[in-house]
């Protein structure tokens, strides 16, 4: 990977392809490399920029306050592009969407897959998992911690492991790791995200989901669905909550058609 590094450490990314730009932005329990699977296929026709947020994969936690729309911002620069499709996954989905709403001239179209949505009253099997989740860390148990968030993210609530494809959970397991590691460091000083009103996003806008996913993130991506102007809904039915992990072939198909409808 490819280091850009400034006052609070660095960020590292990867460029595929060649055409139009696309951003992929990872998974809060991911990293760049959860979009192996489906970037032959976007490289073929577009420029792929992936990286890794800060905290996350190769990027180094950070060591003061930061903004996760910023530090977008400042790569796209160094990279020269004033102006990019966007995907996001999860957490990346907010990254990409806030991204989108401070800077909509920058960006020509935008996909989230199952994003969270801001001040969410969430079920009682999300809430278990957060507590399962915090009572592990607290205790010391990464290893418990890593296997729970693997349960819920990877897993999912709907199916065994015995349905999930073979190799996966070796895959994220260590992204998975990172990412706990370096939770409370970028908790503290992440700026977050807002809660604006999605009905000022104007570009163009792909929201998927996995059927297999958590109830609360099929009802979330519906509400984006209805409230972004024009947006249209993609359910994958063989996906939980990380679409490009668990179907990367129809993800790609999916992403493909709605690039190449609005290239440009």
């Amino acid at each position: 990977m490819i280091t850009l590094a400034d006052d609070l450490g660095h960020l590292s990314y990867v460029v595929s392809g060649d055409g139009p730009p696309v951003v992929l932005v990872h998974a809060g329990v991911a990293d760049h490399r959860m979009w192996d699977a489906v970037v032959p296929a976007l490289a073929e026709r577009h420029t792929v920029i992936r990286y890794d947020l800060r905290g996350f994969g190769e990027s180094a936690p950070p060591t003061g306050p930061f903004s996760e729309t910023d530090d977008l911002c400042r790569l796209l620069d160094h990279l020269g592009h004033r102006r990019v499709r966007l995907v996001g996954a999860s957490w990346g989905g907010r990254v990409a969407l806030e991204f989108t709403l401070t800077h909509p001239e920058r960006v020509h179209s935008l996909a989230l897959l199952a994003p969270p949505w801001p001040g969410y009253h969430w079920s009682a099997d999300m809430v278990a998992y957060d507590e399962a989740e915090t009572a592990a860390l607290a205790a010391g148990d990464l290893d418990t911690a890593v296997r729970v968030n693997l349960d819920m993210w990877l897993r999912g609530p709907a199916r065994a492991w015995d349905d999930v494809a073979a190799g996966l959970a070796d895959r994220l397991r260590g992204p998975v790791r990172t990412s706990l590691v370096n939770q409370a460091v970028v908790g503290e000083y992440s700026q977050g995200v807002t809660s604006r009103d999605v009905a000022a996003v104007s570009v163009p806008t792909l929201v998927g989901v996995g059927r297999l996913d958590v109830a609360d993130f099929q009802d979330i991506a519906r509400r984006y669905a209805d409230g972004i102007p024009g947006a249209t809904l993609v359910e994958f039915a063989t996906a939980a909550h990380l679409i490009a992990l668990d179907a990367p072939a129809e993800l790609a198909a999916a992403l493909g058609t709605f690039l190449a409808r609005r290239s440009g």
